[in-house]
């Protein structure tokens, strides 16, 4: 049976074994939710980065150029990390290039995987379906706050552990804290979380709203997926499994 496993943090990383395993970076506050909605809403490419250095220089080449620190936009780029951001149409068709504080740092450390996928509540059944449909072994990667763990990420690879219990098996005590803190946070996620410290944070910004959208099962039919080093959505393509 395939196996599936949840790193807790980037920091962890090295110690999953990544090679031959899908990996999906998860950042649901607010990263991978962007990403999602980007490529929901007519996006061609997304390219992470690690600096703001390499956002920049792509962005001399053409590229929308989006870039957060610390949950806030940064001076002198297009856009930040609200999902809202990339609901406007003037984005469609273009290709940008994002760096975060924690969602684009587990992608660029997830280089090495069978495939890199971007996984958040607002695709969760399209990724869910993928996970089970392909041969794999899963890595479920949490980017964290700068290094340490946070709830919304490790509720999410719970979930997902949940959607496929009978399809992967797992050995990791890791894959059992994300099971159980699925369990007691699914009735009410958002009051779960209410006094998790990125919430904290980002109710600092007023950006409760992107709090709630971020949280929400299923808006999108979309499936971001790593292709010669950008994301694109697979269902534009022939996905072969």
């Amino acid at each position: 049976m395939k196996k599936i496993d949840v790193c807790l943090s980037p920091e962890m990383v090295h110690l999953h074994k990544t090679e031959g395993k899908v990996v999906v970076v998860i950042d649901i506050l607010r990263a991978t939710s962007c990403m999602t909605t980007a490529l929901a809403n007519g996006i061609e490419s997304i390219t992470a980065v690690a600096s703001l250095e390499e956002c920049k220089a792509l962005g001399e080449q053409g590229y929308l150029t989006a870039a957060e620190r610390d949950g806030k936009k940064v001076d002198g780029f297009d856009l930040g990390n609200s999902p809202f951001s990339y609901q406007d149409e003037s984005i469609k068709g273009k290709k940008i290039v994002v760096t975060t504080t924690n969602g684009t740092q587990a992608i660029v450390k997830s280089a090495g995987a069978r495939e890199i996928l971007v996984g958040s509540f607002l695709n969760f059944s399209t990724v869910v379906n993928y996970l089970r449909a392909q041969p794999n072994d899963v890595l479920m990667h949490c980017a964290g706050w700068k290094g340490k763990m946070n709830l919304e990420d490790t509720l999410f690879a719970g979930a997902v552990v949940d959607a496929l219990k009978g399809d992967f098996s797992h050995d990791e005590d890791s894959v059992l804290t994300a099971l159980n803190l699925y369990y007691s946070a699914k009735s009410d996620m958002i009051g779960f979380l209410s006094n998790s410290s990125h919430v904290r944070r980002l109710q600092g910004l007023g950006i409760m709203k992107d709090i709630e959208f971020c949280l929400t099962k299923d808006i999108y039919d979309v499936l971001p997926i790593m292709r010669d080093g950008k994301i694109v959505n697979a269902h534009l393509e022939k996905v072969v499994l």
